[in-house]
């Protein structure tokens, strides 16, 4: 099993070009079940995550094509992938692919909605919480799906097809506002989504089903509106860039000090994230084609934070603001209000010299605090790269085990990092 070795002390100057976005790339390779024909999507991360997926939807009859590299007009190099499902020839997505991945379950929507039955098992992925799928399958039942739990797996049909309807969820949700959306767009008659997610994959998502003869009206804002259509078409479309990815490396450069330039960054995907590092004395300067990040000299200043759905602060940086909040002069509050499970970084961050305390979902950040090397463990995606920047703030090697999480979520860490003067490596097993 691969780890990464950090030796701390170094500033970041240079660029890194910020890749696809995971969190939009993945619900947009399911949406290639929508249609016989085929959906083209560029930009696309080299991540395992995609790989799963990948192959997930080859399971279910998907055809996939890489095509080389190509540089688009930030300099960036990303892959153009073909889907093509002509035919749907299997229906299941069985436990042994499902259970790595929770995104993977999100193939019950387009399956329902195109071959009208599918049995999809019950996901797996990062151990942040119990993230049910209750409103998966009360957002599909409205729509006249009759979906029952059987040993592990979800067994949905739907003679005659999906209807529209009016449905509101529950609490936000980011995954059953994507299947949802996937599946109305071929259910019969008009469908309303109420408090639905507003974050821009979802709008991504949308746009690429547009672009595939779609009839979505209002994706952004809390209600969306459906009209169901026959069949969808094939399309290209290009997944938007990864603010989950810029936040990590503006909260690096925060860290360690330096000048870098985040390329093809979009500041609008990520403002709430971006105004509170400018409170934390982080400078932060939006370009045409990115956004500069700089720290020279000046401190940290505390600040307290609590996560939000969009346009809120996004828990998917929870734990780098975290690390970040180390360093800073003074005491800070980090309250979790999306996953019950989130702070297990907390443990992995004192081994190198952190001090935090919780109460419940809110974690208090006594700062400054002298980091020093230590081995630890990434116990999910956000949090392991968490204690990569801290390492890189640190004193002495930082020695990160298991990071196949770091793989499902960031490409090329390690490379992006080094070539802006991180003394980072990978140790292969």
């Amino acid at each position: 099993m691969d780890s990464i070795l950090v030796r701390g002390g170094n500033k970041l100057n240079g660029v890194i070009p910020i890749s696809g976005a995971k969190n939009a790339t993945l619900p947009l390779m399911i949406a290639s079940l929508l249609t016989s024909e085929e959906l083209i999507l560029e930009n696309v991360p080299h991540l395992a995550d995609v790989e799963s997926l990948v192959r997930i939807l080859t399971n279910h009859g998907v055809d996939y094509q890489v095509k080389g590299k190509r540089k688009n007009h930030n300099g960036q190099q990303g892959r153009n992938i073909h889907f093509k499902a002509s035919e749907i020839v299997d229906t299941t997505a069985p436990y042994d692919l499902v259970s790595k991945m929770r995104a993977s379950f999100w193939v019950i929507g387009p399956l329902l909605a195109r071959m009208h039955k599918a049995k999809v098992s019950l996901p797996g992925g990062c151990a942040i919480g119990t993230r049910p799928v209750d409103m998966f399958i009360e957002s599909l039942e409205a729509f006249g799906a009759k979906i029952n739990i059987e040993n592990g797996y979800a067994i949905a049909s739907a003679e005659g097809g999906l209807v529209g309807a009016e449905f509101n969820f529950s609490k936000v949700s980011v995954g059953a506002t994507h299947v949802a959306l996937m599946a109305a767009t071929l259910a019969k008659g008009k469908t309303v989504l109420s408090n639905c997610a507003r974050e821009p994959e979802v709008v991504d998502l949308a746009n690429c089903l547009i672009a595939m003869g779609a009839k979505i009206e209002g994706a952004g804002t809390s209600v969306i509106t459906i009209n169901g259509v026959e069949a969808l078409h094939g399309a290209r479309h290009r997944v938007l860039p990864d603010r989950i990815e810029t936040g990590t490396y503006a909260m690096a450069v925060a860290m360690t000090g330096g000048d870098v330039f985040l390329q093809g960054a979009q500041a609008s995907l990520l403002q709430n994230a971006l105004d509170v590092l400018v409170k934390a004395g982080v400078g932060i300067e939006e370009k045409n084609d990115g956004i500069r990040v700089t720290r020279n000299g000046a401190g940290i200043k505390p600040v307290d934070i609590t996560t939000e759905p969009f346009p809120g602060f996004p828990t998917d940086l929870q734990a780098q603001f975290m690390a970040l909040m180390t360093i800073a002069e003074g005491d800070s509050k980090i309250k979790e209000t999306i996953f019950e499970n989130r702070f297990m970084h907390v443990q992995e961050l004192a081994r190198l010299g952190a001090n935090i305390t919780l109460d419940g979902q809110t974690a208090t950040v006594h700062g400054p605090t002298r980091l020093t090397g230590a081995t630890v463990m990434a116990t999910d995606l956000r949090a392991s790269v968490s204690l990569v920047m801290a390492g890189l703030a640190g004193e002495g090697e930082t020695t990160v085990t298991r990071v196949y999480h770091l793989d499902r979520g960031f490409e090329h860490l390690e490379q992006k990092l080094s070539a802006c003067g991180a003394d980072i490596q990978r140790l292969s097993s």
